[in-house]
């Protein structure tokens, strides 16, 4: 009994830290946006705190796509499992495998739900300012360009194989793909977080 009540304790406080940590690493990807705010001095306290564990995932190329850096997400992804994990002991006294697998699978998912609806939206916006020519937005749809090159070249080869395709024809397929890619995934997911969390070990 006592060492229940001891795991307990200590699984709490460490979803407390967990969900705190996870704070200051919001506070500082924030920081970041802000010109000359992420160097200061007075953050350099957060920046030794929470960098090195940022960096970590920042240095990973899988969350990298030219100029935007989803790390971030990934790095709060993996401590939002730690945490529920910990708070889901701290409760119960215990935790089963397809539960933990269960998280995890949702939290990549989210990672990877994110990218897909951040690409879709953006094919979609891009999608509508080309049909519509509004070319004096030129300097965001260059932005828009740049963050969807990759992705829409990645989908359209895979689809067309070295078939030429036109402008047009690549944005509106890379948009659907995206689009059928983030709902069933999310389906696909669902069912299969069902699936472990209802296993008995």
């Amino acid at each position: 009994m006592e060492a229940q009540m001891a795991i307990n304790i200590i699984a709490r406080f460490l979803s407390i830290v967990t969900t705190l940590y996870s704070l200051l690493c919001i506070v500082r990807v924030f920081l970041t946006w802000i010109p000359n705010q992420g160097t200061r001095s007075r953050n350099n306290w957060l920046a030794r705190i929470t960098d090195p564990y940022l960096d970590f995932f920042s240095r990973l190329s899988l969350f990298r796509a030219e100029r935007l850096d989803f790390s971030p997400i990934a790095a709060l992804a993996v401590l939002s499992v730690a945490s529920i994990t910990f708070a889901t002991i701290a409760t119960t006294g215990f935790v089963t495998l397809g539960f933990i697998l269960s998280l995890l699978l949702q939290a990549a998912w989210s990672v990877v739900a994110f990218l897909l609806s951040f690409y879709a939206v953006c094919a979609v916006v891009r999608l509508i300012g080309y049909t519509a020519r509004l070319g004096r937005l030129k300097s965001l749809w260059d932005i828009l360009d740049v963050a969807l090159n990759r992705v829409l070249y990645r989908i359209n080869h895979f689809i067309y194989r070295r078939k030429a395709v036109t402008y047009l024809q690549g944005l509106v397929t890379g948009a659907v793909v995206l689009v059928v890619l983030r709902v069933a995934g999310g389906l696909l997911i669902k069912l299969l977080s069902s699936l472990l969390v209802s296993l008995p070990f």
